[in-house]
Formats: structure tokens, sequence, C-alpha cells
């Protein structure tokens, strides 16, 4: 028996075929060849290992796969790779997923370390029965753990470089690193990596591959978060393919003589700006971090460090009049000038610049260039228990800056 369309099923009828959209329009063998097509398809690391949160006591590594699989960690401190890390969560080992981010907590501190990463794909899940395909193994990397009565700590710091990701290896390789040889422990990228992040895609090929295939698989980097990293599609999936200490933007950590303290500046422009489609809360953040920093400059660690460097995109100070830098300065301000702070690192204005201590800020700061060719900047960043040193570089090679810190 015919059913009868009537205006309301056939509303319903428009309004469910709109839900369906144009792949409902290609044959059926069209979509099933496109399916078994990708179904053919080998699995693969897109880009990985790299290295995150390395401590003297635990590293974090991270992998990005092709297709679902079940992934680990075979890892030794010795010859042999003896031990097997994976992730887990709820009592879940991770699997059935593409991003890999796995910890090795409980690792000797101050000695290299032996790493491969492993993968299997999972073909299919029916219930609690997995069906697996090939597995996967990488070739056999190391790194090192900084030892827990280190005195040295060396780091190199980028800036603004908006997606020209051949100023990773360009800088790095211009000024000392051979891919053997090395002058730092981390690679820091303080803000704008990017224009507007807007897929998987665009951060794997302009951030991670560039890292991975210099120095990221045996030397870890830190990402401090930029007013641009915010904008975009895939802002907001950032962090699940980066390590942070705690799961924010926003924390401290102490290597050597140092205690470092990174804090996120947020958007530069207020929260009911159009660009931003009333979807940020920035001031409710960084009066967030605001707490969380007074608390910082009261601990222990914060307290016993020789220094104490400060890493933020948008300087609180001699960053222009806009909403985010006034509202930093509100926020953070008084609470550095308090803590005593040795240095403050930013970006932000693509033009470098060395401001001492003044009225308002009692701590140099230092703002990087960047990110045309002839403008970009690198910093060098050498500390030990009685001075830090700092070497700001142009592309070209000119020093723009050579400076040097007693403890407070």
């Amino acid at each position: 028996m015919n059913k009868k369309i009537t205006k309301s099923s056939r509303r319903a009828f428009l309004e469910n075929f709109s839900k369906i959209g144009a792949l409902s329009l290609l044959p059926t063998g069209a979509v099933l060849a496109r399916d078994e097509e990708k179904a053919l398809e080998a699995n693969s690391v897109i880009v990985g290992p790299y290295l995150q949160n390395i401590s003297p006591t635990e590293a974090t590594i991270m992998w990005v796969t092709h297709k679902n699989s079940f992934s680990w960690v075979e890892y030794g401190d010795r010859m042999n790779l003896n031990r097997k890390f994976f992730s887990y969560q709820n009592g879940l080992i991770q699997a059935n997923n593409r991003v890999n981010k796995i910890t090795l907590p409980g690792i000797k501190s101050g000695q290299s370390h032996r790493y491969r990463i492993v993968s299997t794909e999972i073909v299919a899940v029916n219930g609690s029965q997995y069906k697996f395909g090939e597995t996967m193994t990488s070739p056999i990397y190391s790194f090192d753990t900084p030892s827990e009565t280190a005195e040295e700590f060396k780091m190199v710091i980028f800036n603004d470089h908006h997606e020209r990701s051949q100023t990773i290896p360009q800088l790095l390789y211009r000024f000392g690193y051979t891919g053997n040889e090395k002058d730092f422990d981390l690679v820091v990228f303080n803000g704008d990596v990017f224009d507007d992040l807007e897929s998987e895609e665009q951060l794997i090929n302009q951030f991670l591959i560039p890292c991975v295939n210099v120095f990221a698989k045996e030397t870890p980097f830190l990402f401090v978060q930029g007013n641009h990293e915010v904008r975009g599609a895939f802002s907001r999936h950032l962090p699940d393919y980066l390590g942070f200490t705690n799961n924010q933007y926003y924390y401290a950590f102490t290597r050597g003589s140092v205690r470092v303290v990174v804090l996120d500046s947020g958007e530069d422009k207020t929260d009911d700006n159009w660009e931003y489609g009333g979807l940020v809360a920035f001031d409710q953040y960084r009066e967030k971090q605001r707490e969380w920093l007074r608390r910082e400059i009261a601990s222990p660690d914060f307290k016993a460090a020789a220094f104490r460097v400060v890493l933020i995109h948008i300087s609180p100070w001699h960053s222009g009049d806009w909403h985010g830098t006034l509202h930093c300065r509100e926020m953070f301000g008084p609470l550095l000038n308090e803590g005593k702070i040795d240095l403050q690192v930013s970006g932000h204005t693509h033009r470098f610049a060395y401001h001492q201590p003044d009225k308002d800020h009692n701590f140099p700061i230092i703002i990087g260039g960047g990110p045309i060719e002839g403008n970009r900047t690198i910093m060098k960043f050498h500390a030990t228990p009685s001075n830090i040193k700092v070497k700001v570089l142009k592309d070209d090679g000119e020093v723009l800056g050579d400076y040097s810190y007693n403890p407070k």
C-alpha cells in the first residue's frame, strides 16, 4: 500500500534530506568505493614521535597515526627496551584513537633513555571484541632527562613565525644546531605559531612535522599560546596534540637554577568583539590565572629558585594599549613585580625590543621580532646558579642583544 505524503510529512522529509547533505547525492557505488579505498589504505604514523614535558623523572611522548590504533611505547634505560608504557583513563587503556599522548613516569634522572613507538591498527570493534590489523614499529630514539641536581639549563626561544615553517630549521641550523650537537635542552615557541588554526592538516604540516624532522624526536618543545592560536575552526582541538603540565596553558616548572613561569595572555581584543562570535571568555580566564599566579609566587619552589623567568606572548607592557595588553597588566603586573621576576620574554609586536626595569615593571623585558625574513629572531638562553645569559640573534646573524643577569 502506498503511503500518502502529507504537507507535514513532506516538510519532515525535506528537513531530513538537508541533514543528510550532498554526500547522499552520490551513487551508492561511489560511496562504497570511497569507503573501500580508505579501508585499503595502509596505516602509518602521520607525524611523530615528538617529546613533551621532560622532567628529571618523567617524559611524555606523542604521535599521530593515520588510522585508529592501540599504541604504546617500548622503553629502556639500558640497551634493552624491556618496559612497556601505555595510556589509560578510568581503567580503560587508551585505544581505538589516532592521537597518542603517553607519559613515562618514574624514569631515572640525569641519564639517557631509549624508546620506540608501536601502533597496532584496530580494524573493527564489536562489543568487547577487537579485530587487530598490522603493527608498526618505529626506529629507536633517545632522550636525556635532567639531573635532580643539574645546575645548567639551556633553551632557544622562537616567537611569531606565523606558519613560516622554514623558520624552524633555518634558524636552528644557522645558529649552532647540527642534528647531533646542540646547545639547548628545550625549544620554546612563545606564541603565534599560526595565523588562524583551521585544521589538523595545518597543525601537522605547518608545525609538528618541521619540529619532528629537525629535533623533536629527541628534544622536547614547549608551546606558549599566542592570540592567533585561539582563532580558527581547529583551535579548540590544539591541546589534544600537545603535552602540558596539569593540562593547561599556564604552569610553572624548575630546571636547574631557574623557575620558569608560563602565562597565557589570551586574545588582544575585548571578549565581545565581533571577531569572536561571542565564544570567548578571556577576561575570566586571565582572572583565574591571576589567582594561580598568586599561589605560584608564594610557593616554596618559586621562592627557592635562584632565577625566575616569565614566558608570555603579549607583554603586559610595551605592547600597545589594546584590551588584552591592559588586562594582562592589571591581572599579572602587580604580582610579577611582587615576585621579583628576573626576566620576562615575550613576542606579539613583531619588533625586537629590550626594555630596562622602570617604574612600571621592576624587571627587564625582551620582545622578539618576526615573522618576515630579515626581522625574525631566535633567543639563546643559558642559566647557571650564578648567572643568566641571553643572546638575541636576527636571522641574518646580527646580534641584536647580549644580556647578562645575576641573582637579585
